[in-house]
């Protein structure tokens, strides 16, 4: 393994040992508690495709809603500050400071402040700044940076946190319980508020047309750090403005759900400071509040630092609708496992942390766990206002690539990679040719098999181009799916058919995966349809995943050009590979004209919901094989986020098989991802879940939908894994 992946391998090891038992726990919990809550909550669609729609517009409107708010902010005798950077913003901030000779300022979660490192800013002008939110001040008695964008130390355990506490402030009796955590902290950071000259608050939205700002919170903090002090500075990114408060509603509903799992959060607080709340005069606690001479000040800072810039960037403007409710990180596979320690950057964490990384620090600061995003699309169906976070994250991946400086060991890969990127890491260059390099190890099988295995192979696909030397590789049929069909007899089209379908043989399923294929040309003809086959071309899904944007565009046309004529005279389009098919319905909207991803998108289908279609208009079941044994079925990441998952399951319990299915939501392999030596031990850890809830069903028969599932459930039960077409295939 090279220097480089050693060390990506060697950190992500360390935190899965330190942080990742913790971080598990805690957002399995916060993920049950999201789809209780959105379970519960007939509205959540609508509502997304609502807070979308403002924001679109709220963004589009952006300079306007500035000045809006600068009006509504000093009419109402408050400051604004547009702040061009960290640096203008930090200035101000610390202006305002002195201006009050304050020695102490208390704020509370602020992931902006943390962007532009606020707290080292002031500090270094002698102000003493307390974290009160309780996630945030463990962080700053540790000394530690957010794994999280909600749940700031999500990656401690109590037991972790008590003995810190117990280090730290040395009290009379050691801490255990988290309530006596929980007291401590209340305590001790209530005399800080007291005591502060300034408070500090974020904003989650702010409202332009009367400067109010909207707190939502699960603490007290917050309130308490706005109004105790004379002086309040709020501080926030400009896109967190919103036109009105009958904007407002759609984003507490989603914000609470998405976030934490509750119906509302426990403290939603609107402020449009300054505030007619008397002022406190700490020193005279005996007279009447607001019979002192102190007068509210208020400041609202709005930070820039790149964010207009990203406004004006197709591809990464769609970031800056991202409300901070951290939903994108719960529903990774890899954040579950890993934490924002390695899935994030200086600030952000997470899928949507490459979009905020690359808008305000430029693309290189993503370059490090940009590639924890496997494309699986979760987080599109988990984020509240839908954001594309997997198409945010290949196109900077694409554009590190076009930064990559190209390898002295270039000609390792020369002729098995026709792409149409001028520089690409080689590992990234391998595995966005899948489809080249299996070919020419089915024409080269069994040679090419057996060759692969030598030590010394493996010990240099190791070092130069990252594969894992644990992953046993595919292995390459010398007949391939398009063979076999072309030597069939000669077929002429099915008078009887009920409907014609043209299978799409991904290259795993042409090259490797061979007898599923079969199965489904077979499976299909038992069931009444008239079956062709399209040419093998790679679908653009391996490039994409690499960030290999250019080639996958080209190999998009291809796909398109190929089915197009068979698109035009009726036929349906079947795909076994789930992972395509959501290329088909979900990428080719940015690599096809309009036209021509919507008539595909809308004609393609999963084979088992293919399947399933035939049966439910008639088709006669009775022609495809019968049950043999119970099975255990999981299905691919692409089939539960586009919704056709249960087709499968229907299918085979409709047919009389004793099926027990996975909750577990990733087998941890996501395509190339789980062969990268540098992440061989996140994957399988990721996987681990699988093993666990499998592990009792040893008797049954094990079934998965996609390559990557098979390959991994492979690796972890040490067992041959069946596609669930193969299950009714009449001629096994």
């Amino acid at each position: 393994m090279s220097a480089e992946r050693r060390r990506k391998a060697e950190k992500i090891r360390h935190l899965l040992e330190t942080e990742g038992d913790a971080v598990h726990e805690n957002i399995t919990h916060m993920n049950a508690e999201r789809y209780d809550a959105i379970e519960r909550f007939d509205d959540f669609e609508a509502l997304r495709e609502e807070a979308r729609a403002i924001k679109e517009e709220a963004i589009a409107d952006l300079p306007a809603l500035v000045e809006q708010v600068r009006e509504s902010v000093e009419a109402n005798g408050g400051h604004l500050y547009v702040a061009d950077d960290a640096a203008d913003a930090n200035e101000y901030i610390t202006d305002v400071a002195e201006s009050k000779d304050a020695e102490t300022l208390v704020k509370s979660k602020s992931m902006t402040s943390e962007e532009i490192e606020m707290n080292d800013a002031l500090e270094a002008a002698g102000v003493d700044v307390w974290e009160t939110d309780l996630g945030e001040f463990v962080l700053q008695v540790a000394d530690e940076g957010p794994s999280h964008l909600i749940g700031p130390s999500l990656h401690r355990s109590r037991e972790d946190v008590a003995e810190l506490f117990n280090e730290v402030f040395d009290p009379e009796e050691p801490f255990e319980t988290a309530e006596e955590l929980t007291a401590f902290a209340r305590d001790y950071l209530g005399e800080k508020i007291h005591a502060a000259d300034v408070g500090m608050t974020g904003a989650n939205f702010v409202l332009a047309d009367s400067g109010t700002i909207t707190l939502v919170t699960n603490e007290g903090n917050a309130r308490k750090t706005a109004v105790t002090p004379d002086t309040h500075v709020a501080v926030t990114g400009v896109e967190k403005i919103l036109p009105s408060v009958e904007e407002l509603q759609p984003f507490v509903e989603l914000i609470s759900k998405t976030a934490t799992g509750q119906d509302i959060s426990q403290y939603v607080s609107m402020f449009t400071p300054p505030v007619d709340s008397p002022t406190i005069d700490f020193e005279n606690p005996d007279d009447p509040l607001g019979s002192g001479d102190g007068e509210r000040e208020f400041h609202l800072v709005l930070i820039d630092n790149g964010r207009l810039d990203m406004r004006e960037d197709d591809q990464l403007k769609e970031t800056l609708y991202c409300i901070r409710c951290g939903a994108c990180a719960n529903s990774c596979g890899n954040f579950q496992h890993v934490g924002g320690h390695a899935f994030g950057g200086e600030t952000y964490t997470g899928g949507i942390a490459t979009g905020w990384e690359a808008g305000l620090r430029g693309e290189e600061a993503a370059d490090e766990f940009n590639d924890l995003c496997t494309g699986c699309s979760r987080c599109v169906n988990a984020c509240p206002v839908k954001i594309d976070i997997p198409w945010i994250n290949t196109v900077v991946r694409d554009r590190l690539n076009g930064d990559a400086t190209p390898s002295e060991f270039e000609f390792l890969v020369e002729g098995l990679t026709p792409d149409a990127e001028d520089s690409v890491d080689l590992q990234k260059r391998l595995f966005g040719n899948f489809g080249t390099l299996a070919e020419l190890g089915s024409k080269t099988a069994p040679l090419s098999n057996w060759t692969a295995k030598l030590g010394p192979v493996r010990s240099l696909m190791d070092e130069y181009l990252g594969v894992s030397p644990e992953r046993d590789l595919p292995q390459f049929q010398r007949e391939t799916l398009a063979e076999w069909f072309a030597a069939r007899r000669p077929r002429a089209p099915n008078a009887d058919a009920t409907r014609k379908v043209v299978l799409y043989p991904d290259a795993y399923t042409n090259y490797v995966l061979v007898e599923r294929g079969k199965a489904a040309v077979r499976v299909l003809e038992a069931l009444g349809a008239h079956v062709e086959l399209a040419s093998p071309i790679e679908s653009g899904r391996a490039p994409l995943s690499q960030g290999m944007i250019d080639t996958a565009s080209e190999q998009a046309d291809a796909v398109a050009a190929d089915l197009d004529p068979y698109l035009e005279a009726g036929f349906d389009v079947a795909v076994v590979e789930p992972s395509d098919l959501a290329a088909f319905r979900r990428e080719y909207e940015y690599l096809l004209p309009e036209a021509a991803h919507d008539r595909l998108a809308e004609n393609s289908y999963d084979v088992m919901e293919y399947v399933y279609g035939l049966l439910e208009n008639g088709a006669d079941g009775s022609t495809l094989a019968a049950p043999e044994e119970p099975v255990a079925y999981h299905s691919h990441c692409q089939q539960r986020t586009l919704g056709v998952e249960a087709y499968t399951e229907a299918v085979l319990e409709d047919h009389g098989f004793d099926v027990v299915t996975s909750d577990v939501e990733c087998c941890g392999m996501a395509g190339s991802f789980g062969y990268k030596s540098e992440y061989y031990e996140l994957s399988m850890d990721v996987g681990e879940d699988l093993y666990e809830e499998f592990a009792d069903e040893g008797d049954r028969k094990l079934v998965a939908s996609g390559t990557s599932c098979t390959e991994q459930m492979s690796d972890l039960f040490a067992r041959d894994v069946t596609h669930p077409v193969e299950l009714l295939d009449p001629g096994r």
